[in-house]
């Protein structure tokens, strides 16, 4: 049910009473996506213009990421494919011009740019979403840079150029096999968290100009009206994908980032209040809305890209809308950190942080992605201050998806622990093969041991699985004051976050007399040091010595 109209001038109010200021009242939830677009088309984002040395394409893109690290991110989201070219090693679409300067050139030395991408953020921790844009083959008719085997060069009937762009007709079923051909290639061969469609289906009217894909219409619309075939077509894509994606591998997400508005309250009771000039269902005859219901998408995210104050598209009013409009799947926001101090409405340096608070106080928004990611390079009002020092001050864990998979991994087993020159170093075992990264904890001795306030978390860390039958992990805990009384605890995430029960715990110090290093008995509450056997393998650094 749609929340009466109340509700954004209840936020109103709370703003001005300086509730969301700061983001000092709001507490960071344990679990949320926290992500940036990195843009490939026209440079936007990375690499900084076509043709980079390829060891400057890498530390520009390593650059990025370490500065999204330190803010507190941990997601990505990269486009792969901007303009039916590719970013990776494809034998069905050419070598981005963005990536080497010339269409259908492969990088000097050669490197798959995707596979780098993916390591580079799966080590730092981060998800990879993957971002297509589906239908958009030439970004300007004027500076094609096409490549001989392009497919606009080979299929031309399959295109409509409109405006200064051509696009892929999205109704032919030529086009709809071609596309899913692509993005199935890519889940295949790489190892994406995701995969995600932008706001680009059928293209944004322009006045005066039909899209003239009349003649597709009278050969295929089998007695539809011209809107409702339209979105059809789009309908039968993101079915189509939604289905071999998960049957190729069942873990990777779809997710879709469409226009922020779905439809106008004038045009259908279910709209939201406001009078956007376009909106996803009219005119880009995208129902995003069909997609939450039949389960084909796991997440969406709306651009938001208005503040508060917006006469037609209220920031508040928005949110309240898709915060009710979920169907049961994940809910992120599309944050126009662009806008910061450059747009109507973003010159207070408080919106964004107040945007990020007001997504906080519902249980069905579970994030932000920001566009883009050029946007945090100059620190813009001071956000990046706002982001690491408080409303990302601690690290969260991204969302997780029950409808793909709800089991958790095996919880871990602490062994030991032993003060080092630069911290305490904790080890533990975990032979779940599933495990993908672990969440340290600490927790002061003494006090409630609360494992959903992430204020206790130390570290999110990878798991590795060595030449070794204990499978032993280790971190070093680097602000350790030895002296302190500290109780840690070690909890094992899945590929899709879903999280074990927490290991046995670990009381610092130990009682007098007992080994630095010792295994433990996790049947009893109560930590008792076990003497180290003759035949067990030795700690990694016991060998050392």
């Amino acid at each position: 049910m749609l929340r009466k109209p109340f509700s954004f001038l209840y936020i109103s109010l709370l703003l001005i009473c300086g509730t969301f200021l700061q983001g000092t009242a709001q507490t960071a939830p344990k679990r949320e996506l926290r992500a940036a677009w990195i843009a490939t088309i026209a440079n936007i984002d990375w690499p900084s213009k076509p043709g980079l040395s390829v060891d400057s394409q890498k530390a520009e893109y390593i650059r990025i990421l370490d500065m999204l690290k330190h803010l507190g991110m941990n997601a990505v989201v990269i486009q792969v494919r901007p303009a039916a070219d590719a970013f990776y090693n494809s034998d069905i679409e050419p070598w981005s011009y963005w990536l080497t300067g010339v269409q259908g050139l492969a990088p000097a030395p050669y490197y798959d740019p995707l596979k780098f991408m993916i390591k580079e953020a799966h080590e730092r921790g981060m998800e990879f979403h993957a971002w297509f844009n589906p239908y958009r083959a030439v970004p300007d008719i004027y500076h094609k840079h096409l490549a001989p085997d392009n497919i606009l060069v080979q299929h031309p009937d399959w295109f409509i150029t409109y405006g200064k762009t051509t696009y892929f007709n999205p109704g032919l079923p030529q086009v709809w096999n071609y596309l899913n051909k692509v993005i199935d290639d890519v889940v295949k061969r790489y190892n994406i968290d995701a995969v995600q469609f932008d706001d680009y289906f059928y293209p944004y009217r322009i006045k005066g100009k039909e899209f003239q894909d009349y003649k597709t219409y009278l050969r295929y619309g089998n007695g539809m009206s011209i809107d409702d075939w339209r979105r059809h077509n789009v309908d039968t894509v993101i079915e189509m994908l939604s289905k071999s994606i998960k049957q190729i591998k069942p873990w990777v997400k779809f997710g879709i980032s469409p226009f922020g508005v779905w439809r106008n309250r004038d045009r259908d009771i279910n709209g939201s209040l406001t009078q956007a000039g376009q909106t996803d269902y009219d005119d880009l005859y995208a129902d995003v809305l069909l997609w939450l219901k039949k389960g084909w998408i796991d997440y969406v995210c709306p651009q938001l890209y208005w503040n508060f104050d917006n006469r037609y598209a209220p920031y508040g009013i928005l949110l309240d809308w898709w915060a009710h409009h979920t169907y049961g799947r994940e809910l992120v926001i599309g944050q126009a950190a662009y806008r910061i101090g450059n747009g109507s409405g973003f010159y207070d340096p408080r919106e964004m942080v107040n945007e990020i608070n007001a997504n906080r106080t519902y249980n069905d928004v579970k994030g932000s992605i920001f566009f883009s990611a050029k946007s945090f390079y100059t620190n813009p009002l001071g956000f990046n201050d706002s982001l690491k020092n408080n409303l990302y001050k601690y690290p969260a864990i991204p969302p997780r998806m029950p409808w793909i998979d709800s089991i958790p991994p095996m919880q871990p087993h602490l062994l030991g622990t032993a003060t080092m020159p630069d911290g305490l170093l904790l080890q533990w075992t975990n032979k779940d093969s599933t495990t993908a990264q672990f969440v340290i904890y600490r927790f002061i001795d003494g006090t409630k041991l609360n494992f959903n306030d992430p204020s206790h978390i130390l570290a999110i860390v990878n798991a590795h699985q060595p030449d070794d039958t204990l499978y032993i992990q280790a971190y070093t805990d680097t602000k350790f004051h030895a002296g302190e009384h500290y109780v840690y605890a070690i909890t094992a995430l899945d590929r899709l976050h879903n999280e074990s029960s927490p290991s046995n715990l670990m009381h610092i110090p130990l009682q007098s007399g007992f080994p630095p290093k010792e295994l433990y008995d996790s049947s009893i509450p109560v930590l008792k040091p076990m003497p180290l056997a003759p035949e067990n393998k030795l700690l990694p650094d016991e060998e050392a010595n």
